[in-house]
């Protein structure tokens, strides 16, 4: 995976402008904050952005991927205001899952959700390298 700047553009702080891969394609469909009974063990967004992050990693590894693979994600949350307020602490937390590089990524504030009490869904898509 390659992250991709354009000449005389800032560098995106968290994610990356735009990403070119070569390999085989895992698609992740959006995961809520809830565990494997599709139960949700918190009503706080932090605590649910974690269990869908792990939900992705989880789902990746039947792929034989890795948080690493990961090329983009889109965040849709309900709320604007409770991401900013909340930033610092998502971004620890997606560190400590996924990691540090560079996935383009997307964040949009969306009316609601199908799963009543979710918080977030995170969709990804990751590319296993050619061998």
């Amino acid at each position: 995976m390659k992250t991709l700047l354009p000449k005389g553009w800032t560098l995106a702080k968290g994610y990356a402008h735009g990403v070119v891969a070569r390999g085989e394609m895992v698609f992740v469909a959006g995961q809520v904050g809830w565990d494997e009974n599709c139960q949700f063990q918190s009503d706080d967004l932090v605590g649910q952005a974690e269990q869908a992050l792990k939900n992705i990693v989880a789902i990746l590894a039947e792929a034989g991927a890795r948080p690493e693979h990961i090329v983009r994600m889109t965040w849709y949350l309900g709320s604007n205001k409770e991401y900013w307020a909340k930033q610092k602490e998502l971004g620890a937390v997606f560190r400590r899952i996924i990691g540090t590089y560079g996935a383009a990524m997307t964040a949009v504030q969306v009316a609601g959700f199908v799963e009543v009490g979710a918080k977030v869904e995170i969709e990804a898509t990751a590319v296993l390298p050619d061998a």
